[in-house]
């Protein structure tokens, strides 16, 4: 019986610590999607202010309602 219980113990260690590689894999994963985000936001902004300022030649393209920043629309 002692030796069935040991080789269970073994066997769920060696599952814990897959379970906090794969954690911790899944987290840098998410930390590179967030970065990506954000990087699409903001190159989104600024292609979205380069055709406000083409279609406004009237205002130089200034848009008069502030639009939210990258780091806004993406949560951390």
């Amino acid at each position: 019986m002692r030796a069935e219980i040991e080789k269970r113990v073994s066997e769920l260690e060696t599952e814990y610590r897959e379970g906090q590689r794969m954690l911790a894999d899944l987290e840098t994963k998410q930390a590179d999607l967030q970065q990506t985000l954000l990087r699409i936001s903001g190159a989104l902004q600024v292609l979205n202010e380069l055709l406000a300022a083409e279609s406004d030649p009237e205002t130089g393209g200034a848009d008069p309602t502030p639009q939210a920043t990258a780091s806004q629309e993406v949560p951390a």
